[in-house]
């Protein structure tokens, strides 16, 4: 994947920077939080090489895989910090909706911190378990603090990322925030502090969250007060000491104690409809997750299973039924890989398989489960059995982190030496019912004798050649993908088709078409002719002009490329050539038929 032209392709389909609000991301999604989702391009988002799909409800949130950072970086690179801005068409987004991608902005990044964090302390009960590492020594005891550290200081860590979605500033809101937690406030507060004659109640703010986000969403309201009327030679110390003069001394009068009840009552009214509902909420959540999931909308599960995590230690329903829902992915893949003959969906169920097994979903969701009925059928049994399984056998989680082979460590118990023991079990009855319930469903598609035929004229004039001809590797090679190659014999680059335009290089060398029947082409024109920066090339069209063919699409100057010693080959390329397969009479010679240069065929 070339992360920067992702990158470049999806800032372009979203409506450009300046329609980036927030920018994050999880282990397989780009997340953006947009001032108008309306100018998102849904369908160029999903053309896009290496987006496996796109989801815009709450949030525009790109499915990209294990290269998500990569292209997260890419994008940061390239729009910089959004700027803070308030247009119009935010006041298209529901309230509800806002409080969605609020809840989603501050609780997502903090998920590898716990994770890491809860699994190491996992592993050293493990360890202790089997007796290679007591929980006495010294040895143990540092590194159990290591694990300790990130759900303590969480208090911090949310006050960082609400800040960071608040756009005010972070040290600030740092510095009120850990007033809660300074070991001599906990100590005042223990022993019965006041404060102006009013007592301050006694509340044990490590491991928290939510005094933490009512802290600092006052504390943003402050800081827009004071910054507006301090006088500006003052402004940088005067605001923020007026801003934690105020917000500190009510966030330990009524925030804290509030969020304290709220994050402690949110816990506690999930574990009371378990307990009502008992392991059949575990299989029915289990169940519902594909479509969570692929609508991005479990993320806002998190705040409950922070609360749980920081009121109990543990967590007894999401996690557990995300275990179940995760293997049985794998094991429909797994079963889909093994019986289906279709080379190309064998090997993506394989690997989507291998990442679900991990914890992973997002591959087998978007490359299997959704596309296939009875892949998703088979998963459905496998996590409501298993769910129903594991919510029976009362099964905890201790440690925030996406269930899978490698996390299983997350499940084993200070006090249960059982509970380890059943979440593999449950994970293997989710395997196994998705697993051979996909052998028993599954049937590849029949197929059918008819074939779409699709007939491209020529781009530019001239001799047709083979792409093996060519020098350079990513087209000789068909790194880019499958197609002809033409030696020019005038400076004219035709549509070889119907469709629109999708990218224009800025030095004019290379354009990109979406053709009317959902073929991909790029069009290069010459070797290493970028190094030209635009001299000699008139583009002639823009990004979502839609074209006919025979229409110009570019002219440039053959004879100043040839007289600057660049190679003026023209490459026609198809980007999505596993859908067609081109016609060999168009690989190696100019077509019989003088209109026709390339032919593909579709299966339908």
């Amino acid at each position: 994947m070339n992360h920067l032209q992702t990158a470049l392709d999806i800032i372009a389909h979203i409506g450009g920077a300046e329609n980036i609000a927030h920018i994050e991301h999880c282990s397989t999604r780009l997340r953006l939080s947009l001032h108008d989702n309306a100018k998102v391009d849904q369908p160029a988002l999903e053309s896009i090489p290496g987006v496996l799909g796109v989801r815009v409800n709450v949030q525009c949130q790109v499915i990209i895989g294990h290269d998500v950072v990569q292209v997260y970086d890419a994008v940061r690179s390239l729009v910089g910090t959004p700027q803070q801005t308030t247009p119009s068409t935010t006041d298209k987004v529901s309230r509800g909706a806002k409080i969605v991608d609020f809840v989603i902005s501050v609780f997502q990044p903090l998920v590898p911190a716990i994770a890491g964090g809860g699994v190491l302390k996992s592993l050293l009960l493990l360890l202790d378990l089997m007796g290679w590492l007591t929980r006495d020594s010294s040895t143990y005891k540092v590194l159990d603090n290591i694990g300790s550290a990130p759900l303590y200081f969480l208090p911090i860590l949310v006050a960082i990322t609400t800040a960071m979605k608040l756009k005010v500033n972070v040290l600030v809101a740092v510095s009120a925030v850990s007033v809660m937690v300074l070991p001599a406030m906990s100590k005042q507060l223990a022993e019965g502090a006041t404060f102006l004659s009013l007592d301050l109640q006694n509340v044990a703010y490590a491991s928290q969250v939510f005094p933490a986000i009512l802290c600092v969403l006052f504390y943003a309201q402050t800081e827009k007060i004071f910054n507006r009327y301090s006088p500006g030679a003052l402004r940088i110390f005067l605001s923020p000491m007026l801003s934690l003069l105020v917000t500190v001394p009510v966030t330990l009068l009524i925030l804290g104690p509030l969020g304290y009840e709220l994050g402690a009552g949110l816990a506690t009214v999930i574990l009371w409809l378990y307990g009502k509902l008992g392991f059949v909420a575990t299989g029915l959540l289990a169940a519902a997750l594909p479509f969570m999931v692929a609508a991005g909308m479990h993320k806002p599960m998190l705040p409950y299973a922070v609360a749980s995590m920081s009121q109990f230690g543990r967590e007894m329903l999401y996690l557990p039924a995300s275990l179940a829902h995760n293997i049985a992915e794998s094991g429909a893949c797994f079963a889909i890989a093994l019986k289906s003959k279709d080379r190309a969906l064998k090997s993506t169920a394989i690997s989507a398989g291998i990442s679900a097994l991990f914890g992973i979903t997002e591959p087998a969701l978007y490359g299997i489960t959704l596309l296939h009925k009875k892949a998703l059928y088979s998963v459905i049994a496998g996590s409501v059995i298993g769910g129903a399984f594991i919510g029976w056998m009362a099964i905890e989680a201790f440690a925030l982190v996406g269930p899978g082979l490698a996390s299983i460590s997350m499940f084993v118990s200070p006090t249960n030496p059982m509970n380890i023991l059943w979440a593999f079990a449950g994970g293997g009855l989710s395997f196994a019912i998705a697993f051979f319930a996909a052998l028993l469903l599954w049937r590849d598609k029949t197929p059918q004798a008819a074939e779409r035929q699709l007939d491209f004229a020529p781009p530019v004039e001239g001799k047709t050649i083979p792409l093996e001809r060519v020098a350079d590797d990513v087209f000789s090679k068909r790194i880019m993908g499958d197609g002809i190659a033409i030696i020019p014999s005038q400076g004219i680059l035709r549509a070889p088709a119907s469709g629109t335009i999708m990218n224009v290089f800025d030095t004019g060398h290379a354009v990109s078409l979406l053709t009317d029947d959902g073929v991909e082409l790029i069009f290069h024109i010459g070797i290493d002719t970028i190094k030209l920066n635009g001299q000699g090339f008139h583009p002639q069209v823009s990004e979502g002009q839609h074209v006919n063919t025979g229409d110009v699409l570019v002219r440039f100057d053959l004879d100043d490329i040839v007289a600057a010693g660049f190679d003026p080959v023209v490459m026609m390329i198809v980007t999505n050539s596993e859908r067609f397969a081109i016609a060999p009479a168009a690989r190696g010679a100019q077509s019989t038929h003088p209109h026709i240069i390339m032919t593909l065929k579709e299966s339908v």
